[in-house]
């Protein structure tokens, strides 16, 4: 069999319901590495959430954050590594449309940096519920152009701030979070999971036949539509299930990467 790139979304598709990711999928993994297959994460969250499932899985390759603006090897520093920015004006605008279209907090962040205007305290550990002195989000203190900008808006609000940040900035993708919470997700323009995953296929010369990628929300339509084999969770929402070329038997409480992986490399 030829060489594989395997590229995982985490939440909702390697992480199980409890955002860990189990001893199956991690020995699985772990196997398939060690057969000479190439095991990737390609998330949307910012690599300061995603290093530890990096060396949990012992990981030695490129790992893609911010929904395809980072691409980078945790620890290291590597002469190609790559992140797209936008410019900090767009954050200062927010700063003015707070009141106007109930923004309930903003967030910059970058491989290194991590600032947001105020705590935001929610169901899921994506942002602290206390910030630090050197985490407040002002003016002053954002003195680079960020990763991605998160943006926590009244649902009521969010299509028409979108529609406000893309006529004042054209230059940027406004992407929505799947689930309960109503956030925009602010990168590049043109900048999503299928970036990041070119980008690896091209390093580690594998042939995008040769891709298989695992998803469950609509920022990985790109990412199932570019790989060889997309593959949509048994949890996933239903456009991704649309456009995938497989679907998993199991969810990710079921360690339905794991069991599919398994299966396609004949592994039980």
């Amino acid at each position: 069999m030829n060489q594989k790139l395997i590229a995982l979304d985490l939440d909702g598709t390697t992480l199980n319901p409890e955002a860990k990711i189990s001893l199956k999928t991690q020995e699985t993994l772990t196997q398939l590495q060690s057969a000479g297959h190439i095991v990737s994460i390609v998330t949307g969250r910012p690599n300061r959430l995603s290093e530890p499932f990096y060396h949990q899985l012992g990981r030695t390759s490129l790992m893609v954050n911010f929904n395809g603006a980072l691409m980078h090897i945790p620890g290291q520093n590597w002469s190609d590594e790559y992140q797209y920015t936008i410019n900090k004006d767009v954050v200062f605008s927010l700063f003015q449309l707070k009141e106007r279209f109930k923004i309930q907090m903003i967030a910059a962040e970058g491989k290194t940096m991590f600032l947001a205007d105020q705590a935001y305290s929610n169901t899921f550990s994506f942002f602290p519920a206390t910030l630090k002195s050197d985490e407040i989000l002002t003016r002053k203190s954002l003195q680079q152009d960020p990763a991605a900008v998160t943006v926590f808006v009244e649902r009521e609000d969010q299509a028409a701030l979108r529609a406000e940040i893309l006529r004042q900035f054209p230059q940027v993708s406004v992407n929505t979070w799947g689930g309960p919470a109503s956030v925009l997700e602010i990168v590049h323009h043109g900048i999503q999971k299928a970036t990041g995953l070119e980008r690896l296929a091209n390093h580690y010369q594998i042939d995008q036949a040769d891709i298989i990628a695992f998803g469950d929300e609509s920022n990985d339509l790109d990412m199932l539509a570019y790989a060889g084999t997309g593959v949509a969770m048994q949890n996933a929402i239903a456009p991704v299930k649309a456009i995938a070329d497989d679907i998993t038997p199991l969810t990710n409480a079921q360690d339905g990467v794991a069991n599919y992986l398994r299966q396609y490399f004949k592994m039980d």
